[in-house]
């Protein structure tokens, strides 16, 4: 007998046909079919009128730092705060930090002050009391006064890692400006987590010094409010993108309480410092971690930075430089960690955005499957924001995953778009933020967020890639349609985890993970489509949200 059932609804069910209701026992979907057929099965279930609304498999967002994400919930978020008025005004508004704590605000742009680099200087000002960072939405870049290098033993500059820069000035003292983990990491142990957050981001390795059982429990409710932020946006699954035991352990606790709203993958992150021989830790992750709530199959390492602070890996200079920046792995190192990895028959994710950092990473899957063997392994590509023509006929060739953020795209109109001759050179525009043309070439494209980079909420997502904006001529149109979008949020993400068996389609027998709109959003305009929401979301046959 159905313990729940929809109805009235118009189930999107990405298995062929589409339907009107269906019956949900347990964590598994019954039955789909019509409202009639579905109200006549015995027994007296729960019912969820959709109202002609839209039903579809639950949401499963790709790409995202779930610790991080929930804990810039109680960040102070500067998007769309400009000039430094208004940034005084924002932060004078915030409780200072307390003793020995940085406060850390969210999601500041790189021109924020116009058109020159933030300094310490500016930031002493905004913040004269208080030690205060600003880390940008893509998470690459903080900028920190005066009093937040000093704490982090900055100040005088450092020594980091390879692709890490702690920015000097003129005057032989740090500018404020730390591009990337090594850099940044100092300042981030100091705030309100002490790092613990984005430490899976930053290292890949456990806090030091451990949590205590205070910090556990804090970590725990901060990570147990993200899920729901998630669910109430219709997600069910998460395929996040640092990890390290730590997130393993405290997600495991959350699922034992009953807390855990969204199914969750937490990968390994090998960074390029990194011995190969720590890919152990890998496998001992998968061997302890294997369930249907939470679970590693993954290692996450990073091939590059981002095009904003030049970081990115060009196959061309930067225009008007000389700099094409450098990967994070050699050539022989990552061929060498593909192989091995691809050997425990674990899956790679990629950070690649630009078009020589694509390509090395294509390299090195070819190496592996040159040496191993092809297999279907799903090894993905994580941003992609610029691609050479001749690689992208690779992804299919190889098996690649193409992994994107619709919102990422200046079509999205979350950030403004690039200037020919400004980052990227005018060649580098016909192949950039390329849905369409990955799609058409043949490889499997998914969608996510890369939340906290932008909102978790999928529909705005959707919206970007079906309606997009209205972009200069250089710009080509890489709209999708809605099915397209909608199945690379769902089917899609669940066939990229090696779940298509048990999610991501309405069918019987399969899990019953699933979101009830609030819209028809296929009888809405598509510029529209961010304006829907989910009514109701449930995961395992659980309602995790309502509204």
């Amino acid at each position: 007998m159905a313990d729940t059932v929809i109805v009235n609804g118009k189930l999107i069910t990405f298995d062929g046909q589409d339907a009107q209701a269906l019956a949900i026992t347990g964590n598994t979907i019954e039955a789909v079919g019509t409202t009639s057929e579905i109200m006549a099965l015995p027994g007296s279930p729960k019912v969820i009128d959709a109202q002609g609304a839209t039903v579809l498999p639950g949401f499963i967002d790709s790409h995202v730092h779930l610790f991080g994400g929930s804990a810039e919930l109680e960040c102070l978020n500067l998007t769309g705060i400009e000039g430094e008025e208004q940034l005084r005004a924002a932060v004078s508004s915030c409780d200072k930090p307390a003793d020995n704590e940085v406060m850390l605000a969210a999601s500041i742009d790189y021109h924020a002050l116009g058109d020159r680099a933030i300094t310490r200087d500016d930031l002493d000002r905004i913040a004269p009391d208080r030690p205060f960072a600003a880390i940008a939405a893509d998470h690459h870049t903080v900028w920190a006064n005066t009093k937040a290098l000093e704490m982090a033993g900055l100040l005088n500059g450092k020594s980091v890692a390879e692709g890490s820069e702690v920015v000097m000035a003129a005057d032989g003292r740090a500018s404020g400006e730390l591009r990337e983990t090594g850099a940044f990491g100092a300042v981030l142990a100091l705030t309100a987590h002490g790092g613990r957050d984005l430490e899976g981001y930053v290292s890949g390795k456990n806090p030091v010094p451990p949590a205590n059982a205070s910090d556990r429990a804090k970590d725990k409710a901060v990570i147990a409010n993200g899920l729901k932020h998630c669910a109430s946006h219709g997600i069910t699954g998460l395929h996040n993108m640092d990890g390290n035991y730590y997130q393993l352990e405290l997600l495991s606790e959350l699922h034992e309480e009953g807390s855990l709203l969204c199914r969750t993958e937490v990968p390994m992150h090998l960074k390029g410092s990194d011995p190969l021989d720590r890919l152990q830790e890998a496998q001992e992750m998968r061997r302890q971690y294997h369930g249907d709530y939470v679970w590693c199959n993954r290692v996450k390492m990073f091939m590059d930075g981002v095009i904003d602070s030049r970081t990115a890996f060009m196959l061309e200079p930067y225009p008007g430089t000389t700099d094409r920046s450098e990967p994070l792995f050699t050539a022989d190192q990552f061929n060498q960690a593909c192989i091995r990895i691809d050997a425990m028959q674990l899956q790679i994710a990629v950070h690649a955005i630009g078009d020589a950092a694509v390509r090395q990473t294509l390299d090195g899957y070819q190496a592996a499957r040159q040496k191993n063997g092809p297999r279907d392994s799903r090894h993905r590509i994580e941003h992609i924001e610029v691609l050479a023509a001749e690689d992208i006929p690779r992804f299919s060739e190889l098996g690649v995953v193409a992994s994107m953020q619709p919102l990422h795209s200046p079509a999205g109109a979350l950030f403004p778009p690039y200037e020919p001759g400004e980052l990227l050179r005018e060649s580098q525009f016909a192949h950039a933020y390329a849905w369409r043309e990955l799609r058409a070439s043949g490889a499997q494209l998914i969608f996510s967020t890369d939340w906290p980079v932008v909102p978790i909420d999928v529909m705005p997502s959707i919206r970007a890639a079906v309606a997009g904006t209205q972009l200069p001529a250089i710009w080509p149109d890489q709209k999708q349609t809605l099915r397209d979008a909608l199945a690379s949020y769902t089917r899609d993400n669940a066939w990229a985890e090696f779940n298509e068996h048990r999610k991501g389609r309405l069918a019987s027998g399969m899990l019953a993970d699933v979101v009830v709109m609030n819209r028809d959003l296929e009888a809405m305009p598509a510029e529209e489509l961010d304006q829907a929401r989910a009514a109701h979301t449930l995961c395992g046959g659980k309602v995790t949200y309502q509204a």
